[in-house]
């Protein structure tokens, strides 16, 4: 087998689906520790002109849109200038000079942060302990105490405390202030309060170094674990593929796949991992999906199955044409989305992001108003220097800056892990209102494979050339109903004819010419706009089918209808459960579907839906979803094909099912990969606790740094204890929002009511 070696790498640019000529480039960004440090990188970014910047504090990720590879040396060189460390990003990791070796960014600053705390935890708990009781009792004290312990603080104040530091002296060169620059102040502060007046304030420096560690110890660790799933989708595509050619099996880097070519997958090549999107044309095998759906049991595949990108052969062996490759395919554009979603501002994050951004400077001034305020009160001593370090110790707007991003990481995580894959803030702030869920009927409430179960034909033709007209019309479409149509018609009469001039009407069917005459499929309502008249006969039998609960389809030759053929299928697995769930969510189901009314009420009385709306095409269905919002409902509208794309669009929340056609997914706000429908309640239920966990991260946040600065300011408070409150607080919002990694379906977090 020959082997071929990587192509150049380069920074990916990236754009959302069906806009991917829109120059965007994505950069990984270390070193920022608070939201001030966000909003000056944006700002400075688009200085330059031309460009819009986007920075997720959490993710360490700057996108830069109207931004290609051309301009990336001049933004990297303008974010190190602030005094970060830039990377570009390539195939979903950061760039590190070294082939196939992504470089662990969140795993470095853990080692350096744990080695940071063990030894100010060595050295600083003695410390401290001796100086709180040297401070308490001077007659304790020796000579050249203070200078000892100014000694044995000293690595603890400068090299523990260095990350601060740095970040502090970066912002100053460039004329800004962050959380750091409070916290280095603080310490410098306590420490040279310490060496002028004794070890009164060496405690104070020792504790908030440890404490603050010990939070961004926990945030970074935090963070590593809540965006283990997505990155690890990432990287679910091969570097190398097996290409099938003329010449022979080949293995070439997945980067050079184009649509078109076929590939080789066993499992014991490279995990049996699927390095595109395509079709299997060759072989039967059993393909894990769990990574994308979460779904343990194997799928079966064989010719004419779809795969994707990121699931794994686990056993037997297939050929797979190429259909989308590298950032076009389904995994790709989902984890993109994911990404964007993360670094999306929400209209309350855009607030707190404001606020952190002049929070800094107002605490300066505060400080200093505080100990010139208290000097002139009591005089400048002790309680003047204790009231201002316990402003600066206090007022870091950590906690505020981290509550939506932390819990939308952690979110977006766990739904991956679910199958559940959310597209931006109008998800999480559309969920909570939902109170109809509008589900469409074909391949969301049914299992969508269609079946012919029974047929009729005039007795002047035959009826496999009925069968052969229709399959030949359907060809080209992507229905449930054609696609049993050419099932059938291939399976009797083997190659379809060929077709000139075929026309999809959505919704309606198809008509093109075969042999010589236009041949219309579709309901009798195109027939009826056609022109196309229906025989007696065929019309009470279609009748009757549809009494029975079957969906017709009619077959004209010319101008009269020649067959028809009842179709039917199955109710999908837990479509039962998903609903009794919505009921259990407190929403109104509704079914609305383009088929008869028989066929959408047998299904409805099955699965226990409220209402049925049948008989609507694909625009009708949109309007369908704008009178209930005239009504004063919020909609939620659930589907998978081209013909739910207009509703998706205008509900108020569209979810897309994985199974279904780009279009649909195109237009939804979340995606889910699961083919079950029980996924629907869970997504609204996740969806509804991100969005509380942030507002009860916000609502402590602000009201932390309301009620704390005129308490420090006021004296009311030991600058030890705000040392420990300020690192409290961060930490507080990184355990709320830690909370939704485990959120499960079947937990409170469903069943409770909107908030």
């Amino acid at each position: 087998m020959v082997r071929l070696e990587d192509p150049p790498r380069s920074p990916r640019s990236v754009a959302p689906p069906g806009e991917r000529d829109a120059a965007e480039l994505e950069l990984a960004v270390e070193g920022m520790t608070c939201a001030s440090c966000a909003a000056r990188i944006e700002r400075r970014l688009e200085r330059l002109g031309g460009v819009t910047a986007r920075v997720d504090l959490v993710a360490e990720r700057a996108r830069v849109r109207g931004a290609g590879p051309e301009r990336s040396a001049e933004l990297v060189a303008e974010i190190e200038r602030l005094g970060f460390r830039v990377r570009a990003i390539v195939d979903g990791a950061p760039e590190t000079g070294e082939p196939g070796r992504p470089d662990d960014a969140d795993g470095a600053a853990v080692r350096s942060l744990r080695r940071r705390l063990v030894v100010a935890l060595l050295l600083g708990v003695p410390v401290a302990h001796v100086a709180m009781g040297l401070a308490v009792d001077p007659h304790l004290r020796f000579p050249g105490s203070t200078a000892v312990l100014l000694a044995l603080a000293a690595p603890v104040a400068t090299w523990c405390a260095w990350p601060f530091h740095r970040a502090a002296l970066a912002g100053a060169r460039h004329g800004t202030a962050s959380m750091d620059t409070l916290v280095s102040l603080g310490v410098v502060a306590a420490v040279t309060g310490s060496f002028v007046a004794g070890p009164l304030y060496l405690d104070v420096a020792l504790v908030v170094v440890l404490f603050l560690l010990a939070g961004r110890l926990f945030e970074a660790t935090a963070r590593r674990r809540a965006g283990r799933t997505v990155a690890g989708l990432a990287a679910l595509r091969p570097r190398h593929v097996t290409v099938r050619r003329a010449d022979g099996e080949q293995d070439v880097p997945a980067g050079w796949l184009a649509p078109g070519e076929e590939i080789v997958v066993r499992p014991v090549d490279r995990g049996g991992l699927v390095g595109a999107d395509g079709e299997v044309v060759e072989g039967t095998a059993a393909v894990d999906t769990s990574t994308l759906t979460g779904e343990p049991v194997p799928r079966a595949v064989a010719p004419g199955a779809p795969v994707h990108a990121g699931t794994r052969v686990v056993d037997g062996e297939v050929v797979i044409r190429v259909t989308r490759a590298g950032a076009d395919t389904r995994l790709a554009r989902l984890v993109d989305s994911v990404e964007r979603t993360r670094s999306e501002r929400a209209a309350a994050q855009r607030l707190a992001d404001r606020i952190c951004t002049m929070f800094v400077p107002v605490v300066l001034v505060l400080a200093v108003a505080t100990a010139i305020g208290w000097s002139a009160v009591v005089g400048p001593g002790v309680a003047a220097f204790s009231a201002a370090l316990c402003v600066l110790v206090i007022a870091c707007p950590c906690a505020l800056g981290l509550a939506t991003p932390m819990a939308l990481l952690v979110a977006t995580d766990r739904g991956a892990r679910l199958g559940i894959f959310l597209l931006g803030h109008r998800a999480l702030e559309a969920a909570h209102a939902v109170d109809v869920v509008v589900l469409d009927k074909t391949g969301t409430v049914t299992d969508g494979r269609m079946a012919v179960v029974d047929a009729t034909t005039s007795v002047e033709v035959s009826p496999l050339d009925v069968a052969r007209w229709a399959g030949a019309v359907e060809a080209r479409a992507d229905h449930p109903l054609a696609t049993a149509l050419v099932a059938l018609a291939r399976a009797t009469t083997g190659e379809l004819p060929p077709v000139e001039g075929a026309v999809t009407r959505a919704g309606l069917g198809a008509r093109g010419r075969v042999d010589g005459e236009v041949v219309t499929v579709g309901s009798a309502r195109l027939l009826a706009a056609e022109g196309v008249a229906v025989p007696a006969d065929i019309a009470a039998c279609t009748a009757a089918w549809e009494r029975d609960g079957h969906t017709t389809v009619l077959v004209g030759r010319g101008d009269a209808a020649v067959g028809a053929f009842a179709l039917a299928d199955g109710v999908a697995p837990g479509a039962a459960d998903a609903v009794a769930a919505l009921h259990a969510l407190g929403v109104r189901t509704v079914l609305l579907t383009g088929d008869h009314e028989a066929a959408a009420r047998r299904v409805a009385d099955v699965v226990g839906v409220d209402e049925v709306i049948a008989g609507v095409t694909p625009d009708e269905k949109a309007a369908v979803i704008d009178r209930l919002r005239d009504d004063g409902c919020s909609v939620a509208m659930v589907g998978d094909g081209v013909n739910d794309a207009p509703a998706l669009a205008r509900a108020d929340l569209g979810l897309a099912v994985g199974s279904g056609t780009d279009v649909a997914i195109g237009a939804a706000d979340m995606v889910l990969l699961r083919d079950r429908l029980d996924v629907v309640p869970a997504a609204l239920g996740l969806a509804r606790a991100t969005r509380r966990t942030i507002r009860r991260n916000l609502s402590w946040a602000f009201a932390y740094n309301v009620a704390a600065l005129p308490l420090a300011a006021a004296g009311l408070l030991n600058p030890l204890v705000a040392g420990v409150a300020m690192a409290a607080s961060s930490a507080f919002v990184v355990a709320s929002s830690l909370r939704l990694a485990s959120w499960s379906p079947g937990g409170r977090a469903v069943a409770s009511s909107r908030s």
